[in-house]
């Protein structure tokens, strides 16, 4: 019974990060704070947020893969050897998510600055607006 209730959460959660990834690679994944790679680089604008989740894209299907594997992994094997398995497929998972989220937050950290709107570029403080303007 254990293995069909592992085999269920992993399902769930490889639903989640599959669609997590597909969103990403086409681009339609919004900016938010629940889902995708959130560093300050890739929360900066949302073509930084895209760019970042475009390039961990295929990593995040990757582990949501191996989630997958991890699930049949717990239905095929029995006792300790189910749990072994999912233990390595879950790891995988973690790892290979984290280095695509880590390959994500160059990129968005690699492009260019937005600039700041109306402002002398000295401050981005609106209280400071006035004092950067030229008069």
């Amino acid at each position: 019974m254990e293995d069909v209730i592992a085999a269920i959460v992993l399902l769930v959660c490889a639903v989640f990060v599959g669609s997590v990834a597909v969103l990403a690679l086409a681009r339609k994944l919004p900016r938010n704070r629940f889902a995708g790679v959130r560093t300050p680089a890739s929360m900066s604008s949302d073509d930084a947020f895209a760019v970042a989740n475009r390039v961990a894209g295929p990593t995040t299907a990757a582990a949501a893969l191996f989630l997958v594997f991890g699930a049949i992994a717990s239905l095929a094997f029995g006792g300790w050897a189910a749990s072994g398995a999912v233990l390595v497929c879950v790891a995988a998972a973690l790892v290979i998510a984290g280095m695509g989220g880590s390959m994500g937050a160059r990129a968005a950290a690699a492009l260019p600055k937005p600039e700041a709107a109306g402002c002398g570029h000295a401050c981005t403080s609106c209280s400071l607006k006035d004092a950067c303007q030229p008069s």
